[in-house]
């Protein structure tokens, strides 16, 4: 609590120097980043010793909520814009994560295997799954098969149809606020391949 306590000033702090939210967004932080990104955590716990990748993490989402709640869970986030990967690495430091190692770095560069990819919105899934392969560990070890689980909103019937094992989950089943009436936390079983 303490640590997700800290993450209001010190985002605020930032985004004074990198804008990573936005302006109009930063008051609501607790409620559109930190609670959404924990969506994730609603749809699946983390194991000890999981590996989680986040792809396009921007300022820390949903990467740094996560990692504070799963501190036994190793986190990597990437993004390949440097000065959000700063915003992340100060974040991290100063509510002291040691379970988060963040690199500026594109997506399909990445040569490593994750239990999971996170992600919050940063592309349409077709060119966010090519991002991944490869990067999927084959031994399962959680209730959801290995895979994506990103967070996503509106309408996704037509953004799916080339993953028919998708399953959405619909965040207003979880939370209560009027933000998360078309937000979802959509889980794509991979393969290694």
């Amino acid at each position: 609590m303490e640590q997700f306590g800290k993450l209001e000033a010190l985002y605020k702090f930032w985004n004074e120097q990198i804008n990573v939210i936005s302006r109009k967004d930063i008051d609501e932080i607790y409620t559109h980043h930190v609670l959404h990104s924990l969506g994730i955590a609603k749809v699946q716990s983390f194991l000890p010793k999981s590996k989680i990748l986040d792809i396009g993490t921007g300022g820390g989402f949903p990467g740094i909520p996560l990692a504070i709640l799963f501190p036994e869970t190793q986190f990597y986030l990437v993004d390949s814009i440097g000065k959000k990967i700063k915003v992340v690495n100060e974040v991290s430091s100063a509510i002291g994560l040691t379970n988060v190692k963040a690199e500026q770095m594109r997506a399909e560069l990445v040569n490593e295997e994750f239990d999971f990819i996170v992600s919050r919105a940063v592309t349409n899934m077709d060119d966010f799954a090519k991002w991944t392969k490869g990067k999927i560990a084959k031994k399962q070890r959680h209730e959801l098969k290995n895979g994506i689980l990103y967070l996503k909103g509106g309408d996704l019937t037509e953004e799916l149809q080339n993953f028919p094992k998708a399953t959405e989950y619909n965040l207003t089943d979880y939370f209560d606020n009027d933000f998360f009436e078309t937000k979802k936390v959509v889980h794509i079983p991979l393969k290694k391949r």
